[in-house]
């Protein structure tokens, strides 16, 4: 009973706020049922080091919702447990860009009326990662974290209860316990796209992946290998560019490009130098977008569908699951190719 009721003495959510969040929690998972008797406000008070009044305060809160009763002489019980605690989600993506705009408004248009989202970005920062993590603890009761690093994040992630964790886009390793996830496998996924497309890329010599490493840009380890499996089984010529330079670009060779400044600076050069593309030069760029859709009258892509996603996520969020779903991909043909 002691570990029942848990106060982040760090967090900017009022002290009152957080017992009565963790009461209704409690009830939602079953920790507490219907006619138990929650601590004393002396006991809480003493256990958690806050004032009575704010106990007090916390109680009279949930009495007056219906949650708990009062009995003279006796204390406090729990009085409904059909109760659930409105939605309030904190999302935490790496960056903001079309195809996350797509995710998060699916996610956004599909839970519950009155669900608050706050949205976060932690730009590949590491420390900034953990300490937004860290400081809002107890300030949520869903957290949706994208661990877009390649390196391992577990200590933090576990830090988070399993049953408020959604892990999105990425897999992650060594988180323990029970939590939901919706993930890229990016390694078979870029495989089985490159294979879907062999018909298409045997019109050129050559094909280049090109990551765009730097501070801003996230590359999968899983997209390398990935390529490297598809070159070596298809017995396709292939290299890979840190980095897009027009100096790269060769007449009769097909590029695949991750980052959309360089999908901006390909086209650019291509126009220039008067090659058709999809016939003189092939061009693939990775995560649709609608402006994908009609630029030189449509570029391929291999893209998972973030709309899809999205769904999903509501769906695991709504219903409380703990399923780990790998999203659809697919390599979408289009004039570029």
């Amino acid at each position: 009973m002691r570990d029942l009721i848990k106060i982040n003495a760090l967090s900017k959510q009022p002290k009152y706020q957080q017992i009565t969040n963790e009461v209704i929690a409690s009830i939602e998972k079953g920790t507490l049922n219907h006619g138990q008797q929650l601590p004393s406000i002396s006991e809480l008070s003493s256990w958690q080091n806050v004032a009575k009044v704010t106990v007090a305060k916390a109680y009279e809160d949930l009495r007056k919702r219906g949650v708990i009763q009062a009995k003279h002489g006796k204390g406090f019980y729990v009085a409904n447990t059909a109760v659930r605690s409105a939605l309030n989600v904190f999302l935490l993506f790496d960056t903001l860009n079309a195809y996350k705009e797509t995710l998060y408004f699916a996610l956004k248009s599909r839970l519950p009326e009155g669900t608050q989202l706050s949205l976060f970005f932690h730009h590949y920062d590491r420390k900034l990662f953990d300490d937004l993590i860290a400081n809002n603890l107890n300030n949520y009761n869903y957290f949706v974290i994208m661990p877009h690093f390649n390196e391992n994040v577990s200590a933090t992630l576990n830090r988070i209860p399993k049953d408020r964790l959604v892990i999105i886009d990425k897999a992650a390793e060594d988180v323990s316990g029970e939590y939901a996830a919706v993930y890229q496998d990016f390694e078979n996924d870029i495989y089985s796209a490159l294979e879907s497309g062999l018909d298409l890329l045997k019109k050129y010599k050559k094909l280049t992946l090109v990551l765009a490493k730097g501070q801003f840009q996230f590359v999968p380890d899983g997209i390398i290998s990935g390529f490297k499996r598809f070159c070596k089984e298809a017995k396709m010529d292939c290299q890979i560019a840190d980095k897009f330079s027009t100096g790269i670009v060769r007449k009769q060779e097909a590029y695949l490009l991750f980052a959309d400044r360089d999908l901006i600076d390909f086209v650019k050069h291509v126009r220039h130098e008067d090659l058709l593309l999809g016939e003189e030069i092939g061009l693939i760029s990775y995560d649709d977008t609608p402006m994908k859709e009609i630029l030189e009258g449509g570029i391929t892509v291999i893209s998972t569908d973030f709309e899809q996603m999205g769904q999903t996520l509501s769906k695991i969020i709504d219903q409380k699951l703990t399923t780990k779903t790998a999203n659809p991909s697919s390599l979408i043909r289009r004039k570029s190719l």
